[in-house]
């Protein structure tokens, strides 16, 4: 009799156990780190709410400004991406540059691997993410999507531009979406370059917005906050299509 309430018992336990496996799960946020060709990456992870791993979600990869630590991943989440992407059914990944090198310079080299290992992690939606960012990250998120095109769907910079632009590096990205934000009275070289790259960008067919925004500086507060779900309706026009 003890030995059958003990298997009982057991088999209690290793349903509980399955069950909470598998049923969906609250949205969280995770900080994790992975080993890419020699080099530790540090990253954050959002899960969206209900998030269930057999689930194939639309992804970001959101790269912070400044200095690219995991204290401005920390921004960008709170500021731009984890309350829309838990509410919308999205996973975002936000790593910090390693060794303290930009993602437009030396940090690019754990690009494509990194993406690779993410995939093999969790499941995205066409294996493609929507890349975004601010100031040092919009530039690093188009830099990293024209090195890797086959891994994005869209470009989005708020501010940036191409890091060392060229005819070919914008071709690379030209049947990606690709949305530009700048601030009215941001003082440094965006708006330039930003509307000339749009340009070049619409004139080969591709999607693409180039949208000052009126009374901001550099830092947008219209797209933080209650307004950062203007974010992610530029990821949703993606499944329009991103080429006239």
């Amino acid at each position: 009799m003890l030995l059958k309430t003990r298997s009982y018992v057991f088999w209690i336990a290793a349903a509980i156990v399955v069950g909470a496996w598998s049923r969906p799960v609250d949205a969280e946020q995770l900080e994790k780190s992975k080993k890419v060709g020699g080099t530790t990456v540090q990253y954050k992870v959002v899960l969206p709410n209900g998030y269930d791993p057999a689930t194939a979600y639309p992804g970001i990869l959101a790269l912070g400004g400044g200095p690219q630590t995991m204290n401005t991943v920390d921004a960008i989440l709170s500021r731009n991406f984890r309350a829309e992407a838990e509410k919308r059914g999205y996973i975002v990944i936000a790593p910090a540059a390693p060794d303290g090198q930009l993602f437009f310079e030396g940090g690019a080299r754990i690009f494509p691997e990194f993406l690779k290992a993410v995939l093999a992690d969790y499941r995205i939606l066409d294996n493609k993410f929507h890349i975004a960012g601010p100031s040092n990250g919009g530039i690093a998120a188009f830099h990293v999507a024209a090195a890797n095109p086959q891994f994005f769907l869209s470009v989005t910079a708020f501010p940036g531009y191409m890091w060392e632009p060229s005819a070919a590096k914008l071709q690379t990205i030209s049947k990606m979406c690709v949305f530009m934000y700048v601030g009215e009275f941001d003082e440094y070289r965006w708006h330039d370059e930003m509307k000339q790259e749009a340009e070049f960008l619409r004139a080969r067919g591709t999607v693409a917005r180039y949208t000052v925004e009126k009374g901001q500086p550099h830092r947008l507060e219209t797209l933080a906050g209650a307004s950062a779900g203007r974010l992610f309706d530029g990821f949703e026009e993606t499944k329009k299509g991103c080429s006239k």
